[in-house]
């Protein structure tokens, strides 16, 4: 990243240089003011990102909402032609959670935050927002512990009254999960249904003909790095008659055992007929149907394809004038017109599929979601609007070419590597399909161009290596170990990879190559020859090392591989002295090139800390800094450390008290190339820079 900063250098060195006068009075810091003049300049993609919660109303047919997992709430008047951001300045966090639009009054709009879909990369919600005026200004609702969210509900003829279903913390036991009601907009909140502090709520519907009616779906959805734990024996179908003051389980027809998430779809052609789409063991998993408001269900189907990665997708939609039309959505989109009995494929513009709003006045406009973005269609599925007009693109580990103007590379989140550069042509504006490139690889990157010869790439996907030659259009990919990172239990790989794997092209020599599986690995010939030069050097604990999944649902993808590197960095002052951090916690460094390695993990970070990143200063040989993730378990401090003295001895930079919030993950740390000890910082929710080494913020 070193000419990415230098871009930014000249305004930056103007900053740090300020007269006293301007220095903040609050810790040494920087007076707000200084920073105003500041702005991040936008390069590109505007290719979706993934997008798991949409709204609309009938007032405004042209006018829609998306949520998208990091990028924030979107709004478009003119069916999805154009995009603006209207969250920005106003959101703790940039993960959305849920979307709904008051019938009673199109300007009034809330916003649950934290994704429903707990993959190992899902953000923590920070709360629930309201707006009065379209999403032009917003205002703070409270709600701030209850992690993340499934729904909102509006109440359609009383917009003060919204119900919330909280999730909860996805990373440990939370006593705020479950449903609140509120009856003023906000301002005040009942807790009217509590299972326990490790099963919430995931969805909320309305009977259509009385809003006093509601049903609620909970679920058991928990993360730790190395697994995810979907469904328990407290979950299953609730309802309410009485406005959310009271609740029954609903049991009589349905899964009685583990019981997964779920998903509920009602018809207003049909108020009786309720949908639910259940994860449970074997074929008792699928679509059921209740025609009696909930009392009694039978199943309707099993249809495998629409219950795949159940903790992921899980998703059903009812069609508001035809009962028997349902929408089941995960990987693919899939369209029923026998009321869930059987199930045909329908296009969308992207995999992986999350939320649907249907107009109830014209069911052939609706907005579809997807890990592509959103698309609006106006035929009822059968065509849809562009997704290549939406920057709320998911990136790994940015890098950038030698050459100028550079290219900026990363691996985007269900779409492919990518690079932009960082002055488009005149003709070609920022973030124009025109000016993207894809290089091999594949979504989960990292893509790091050679130096001194950017038109060759070293490119990953999921553990493969590859060398992508921008010449040619070529790719030939090299495996270290094996071949397929789907359906493996770690234990049995001699070679453990996990989707995002470190590779570091050495500073000393841009054919040295390091790559990471639980060892170091160097190539010097493209990856067709590879040497390991270090032992094991993650943590390693046996009951950690599972197919991820329990205790309904296997997760085979490989996601949550563990003990496996996260980071590799070499020193450019020193040949031979490499760092190498784990997802597990430990920290290594080798001072003679790999012959010999010494554990100098920080002391005070806590077990199965991710070591996230790894910074070796350019001014001092000795010194080094790590950026350590612990939230996935339940711990949101922020963990930055430095070392003088290779990792004998470290400071924590990030107390909680010296202008980082005590709750922000630090995910990287980077000090600037000219200016020993001028730092910068990102956190899960924001950028941070020191002028003193990390002493202040």
């Amino acid at each position: 990243m070193i000419r990415w900063i230098v871009g930014a250098l000249g305004v930056l060195t103007a900053v740090a240089f300020a007269p006293p006068a301007v220095q903040a009075q609050n810790g040494g810091g920087m007076a707000p003011e200084v920073f105003a003049g500041l702005e991040y300049r936008f390069v590109g993609p505007a290719r979706g990102g993934r997008v798991t919660a949409v709204a609309g109303h009938t007032a405004h047919p042209s006018t829609f909402y998306m949520g998208a997992t990091g990028g924030g709430v979107w709004k478009t008047t003119d069916y999805g032609h154009t995009w603006h951001n209207i969250s920005d300045g106003y959101f703790a966090t940039g993960s959305i959670g849920a979307i709904a639009v008051a019938e009673s009054d199109p300007d009034r709009v809330y916003v649950t935050t934290g994704s429903d879909g707990i993959r190992s990369n899902v953000i923590i919600g920070k709360g629930a927002y309201r707006s009065d005026d379209g999403g032009e200004t917003w205002t703070s609702i409270g709600l701030e512990n209850t992690g993340n969210s499934g729904a909102v509900l509006v109440h359609p003829e009383d917009s003060d009254m919204v119900y919330v279903a909280a999730i909860g913390n996805p990373f440990g036991p939370n006593p705020d999960r479950g449903i609140y009601r509120s009856t003023d907009a906000g301002s005040t909140w009942e807790h009217v249904l509590f299972v326990s502090d490790s099963t919430g709520a995931v969805d909320l519907e309305f009977a259509p003909d009385d809003p006093s009616t509601i049903y609620a779906s909970m679920w058991r959805g928990e993360r730790k790095p190395w697994t995810i734990l979907s469904g328990g024996h407290e979950g299953g179908v609730y309802r309410s008659t009485d406005g959310g003051d009271t609740w029954d389980q609903m049991t009589d027809g349905l899964p009685t055992g583990l019981r997964g998430k779920s998903d509920l779809a009602v018809s207003a052609a049909d108020p009786d007929r309720v949908y639910v789409l259940i994860e449970a063991p074997g074929e008792d998993g699928g679509v059921y149907r209740s025609d009696d408001r909930g009392s009694s269900w039978r199943q309707v189907s099993d249809f495998q394809p629409i219950r795949n990665r159940p903790f992921y997708y899980t998703n059903l939609h009812a069609h508001p004038t035809d009962p028997d039309r349902l929408w089941g959505m995960a990987e693919g989109h899939w369209l029923s017109e026998d009321g869930g009995e059987t199930w045909e494929a329908r296009r969308t513009p992207h995999g992986d599929n999350h939320d649907l709003w249907i107009n109830p006045d014209n069911p052939d406009i609706m907005i579809q979601s997807n890990d592509g973005g959103a698309n609006v269609s106006l035929d009822g599925g059968t065509t849809w609007s562009t997704q290549l007009n939406q920057p709320t693109a998911e990136l790994y580990q940015v890098d950038i070419s030698s050459d100028f103007p550079y290219r900026l590379y990363a691996g985007q989140q269900d779409n492919t590597t990518i690079s932009v550069p960082s002055l488009p042509e005149r003709s070609v504006p920022g973030g124009h399909p025109g000016a993207w490139e894809e290089h091999g690889g594949c979504e989960t990157g990292p893509v790091v161009p050679k130096p001194g010869d950017p038109d060759i790439v070293y490119a990953n996907c999921k553990g493969r290596f590859g060398l992508y030659n921008r010449r040619t259009g070529q790719e030939q990919q090299y495996y270290v170990g094996f071949g397929n990172l789907y359906g493996h239990n770690p234990r049995d790989l001699d070679f453990r990879f996990q989707r995002t794997v470190p590779v570091h092209v050495s500073p000393h020599d841009p054919n040295r190559v390091y790559h990471g599986s639980q060892y170091v690995h160097v190539t010097t010939n493209g990856g067709r020859n590879w040497e390991t030069i270090s032992p094991d050097l993650t943590a390693f604990t046996p009951e950690t090392q599972v197919i991820s999944g329990t205790p309904i649902t296997l997760d085979v993808t490989g996601e949550e591989h563990f003990s496996v590197l996260y980071d590799i960095q070499e020193s450019v002052l020193e040949p031979g002295v490499i760092w190498a951090g784990a997802n597990d916690g430990p920290v290594h460094v080798t001072r003679d090139g790999g012959r010999n390695w010494s554990d100098v993990t920080p002391p005070d970070m806590g077990p199965y800390g991710r070591v996230q990143t790894i910074e070796v200063s350019p001014h001092d040989p000795a010194k080094a800094y790590v950026a350590i993730l612990r939230y996935q378990m339940g711990d949101f401090a922020p963990y930055a450390f430095r070392t003088n003295d290779y990792g004998q001895t470290w400071t924590r930079i990030t107390t909680g008290d010296n202008g980082v919030p005590s709750d922000h993950p630090v995910r990287v740390v980077r000090e600037d190339p000219e200016r020993e000890g001028l730092l910068y910082l990102g956190t899960e929710f924001g950028m941070f820079i020191s002028f003193d080494d990390g002493g202040h913020w």
